[in-house]
């Protein structure tokens, strides 16, 4: 789906996500290591590279990859990054929109999106994509700049006995004043990391749930599900509710330049 669409999710936009997965045409592989594989793809019109990871977690079902992924409250315990998440409502019972800002290494300033999410179970295959959108009662605020998510996208499949194939496709734009060469970099550092430490909440999620409201799960059980649903005029841009990011821009981050450290400083 482009960017500020909001609207249901059809089979295509699914099978778009597994057409990138699957088709490896005019990827370039960066990292191979272990079970995790990293490719990168130049986009026309763009500057900044689509990624996708392809990696295996042994003795860890789709499901608990796919419930880790949904779970808000367990979010707050693996993700790290994240400030805060908010729902702000849903279309149907598998698509909402949701506010999500996450902290990035100094000098650079943190990010928020403004997401609309789409997900499918086919019993076989389970779906999780996002884009980009707007809600007037969410416009960017000061503090954050907000980036743009074109696609990105969850498919995860069974895999052996007791394990899975958990593959990540995202193209995203960070905005602000980052140079694209740096952002492709922190990305292809930062990929690897994100899928251990995914790895590592897989595995702890069932005992955590078990003493975390073990029976809600309104992915799931769309009768739990307690987000007001979404007007789409609430979701379009006009003259009167547009913030003006650029009149807030406090730090030129391309100070942060080829120093690359603090990223190992994100310990695993």
């Amino acid at each position: 789906m482009d960017v500020g669409i909001v609207k249901v999710a059809e089979d295509k936009d699914f099978e778009k996500l597994k057409k990138l997965v699957d088709d490896h045409t005019g990827w370039k592989l960066d990292y191979n290591k272990s079970t995790t594989k990293v490719w990168t793809k130049s986009v026309p019109k763009t500057s900044f590279k689509m990624i996708k990871i392809c990696t295996f977690f042994a003795e860890v079902s789709p499901q608990q990859i796919y419930d880790v992924l949904h779970d808000p409250d367990y979010r707050k315990v693996w993700d790290q990054h994240m400030i805060e998440s908010r729902d702000i409502g849903c279309l149907n019972p598998n698509n909402d929109v949701g506010y999500y800002a996450m902290s990035c290494p100094a000098p650079l300033r943190n990010r928020d999106f403004i997401l609309q999410r789409s997900w499918l179970d086919t019993g076989q295959e389970q779906f999780i994509i996002n884009h980009s959108v707007f809600h007037r009662d969410f416009p960017p605020k000061r503090g954050f700049i907000r980036a743009t998510s074109y696609l990105t996208g969850f498919l995860i499949r069974p895999s052996g006995p007791a394990g899975s194939e958990l593959s990540y496709v995202s193209q995203t734009d960070p905005q602000g004043t980052l140079p694209p060469w740096l952002v492709n970099k922190v990305t292809q550092i930062f990929a690897p990391k994100l899928v251990k430490k995914l790895f590592k909440a897989s595995k702890a999620y069932p005992e955590w749930k078990k003493q975390n409201s073990p029976n809600w799960k309104p992915w799931h059980n769309p009768e739990q599900m307690t987000a007001p649903r979404i007007t789409v005029q609430d979701c379009i841009k006009t003259s009167d509710n547009i913030f003006h990011e650029g009149e807030d821009l406090e730090v030129d981050e391309q100070s942060f330049g080829s120093n690359l450290n603090h990223l190992d400083e994100d310990s695993d």
